[in-house]
Parts: structure tokens; sequence; C-alpha cells
């Protein structure tokens, strides 16, 4: 079973997407607020999937992303953005991320996106 790692600053985004990966035979392994908190999970957890939250307090998506690459350039990170960001989506993927998804979420997107990651 994948282990995800699910980031984000508002948590109502964080069980959406813990709702939809759950009922999908994915591991919820854990939960960060910020991208601070990501990056210390995810040395603590290494789980297979990150799904990282661009904007977010302290450290934005993209800055901890970086961080996680440096800590294991084999991350698989999907960067989770709102509408109008493609620009820092742009930055996100020249960064490592492997893949993105929209807010407001797909359940059928989300999990083709960390299918097709996971498998990757």
């Amino acid at each position: 079973m994948t282990s995800v790692l699910i980031v984000d600053d508002a948590a109502f985004m964080r069980m959406m997407i813990k709702d939809i990966l759950s009922k999908n035979n994915f591991n919820i392994v854990g939960e960060a607020a910020n991208g601070q908190e990501a990056v210390e999970k995810y040395k603590e957890l290494n789980p297979d999937i990150v799904t990282m939250d661009i904007t977010m307090p302290e450290k934005d998506g993209i800055e901890a992303l970086r961080d996680i690459k440096s800590i294991n350039p084999n991350a698989k990170v999907i960067m989770c953005s709102a509408m109008g960001q493609q620009a820092m989506v742009i930055d996100a993927i020249q960064s490592g991320a492997k893949d993105f998804i929209v807010k407001p979420f797909q359940a059928d997107r989300v999990i083709e996106a960390l299918q097709k990651v996971a498998n990757s």
C-alpha cells in the first residue's frame, strides 16, 4: 500500500485529500500544516508520496519541495495549487515535483495523479 504524507495549511483541505485517498487504498501516514513541518515529517515518516500545497505560512511548498529533494533526490511530491498559480506550478515542476493537482480537488484526478506517480 502506498504511503502518503498530506501537506496543507488548511485542515479542511487535508481532510478532503485524506478522505479521497483512504477510500482508494492509500495509506495516510501523516499530515503537516506548513513546509517546515512537512520536511520534518518527511524525514520521520519517509512516505512514498507527498501531496504538497504551494501557498503556506513559514515555508511555502516550493521551498519544502526543494528541502525534501535534497534529503531524497527520488522523493515523489505532487503539488496542490489553486487556479491561477501556473507560474508557481512551473517553478515546482522545475524543482522536482512529479505532478500537480488543482483545487478544488476532483477525486478521480487526485487518484489518477497519485497512481501515476506511485507507479513511476
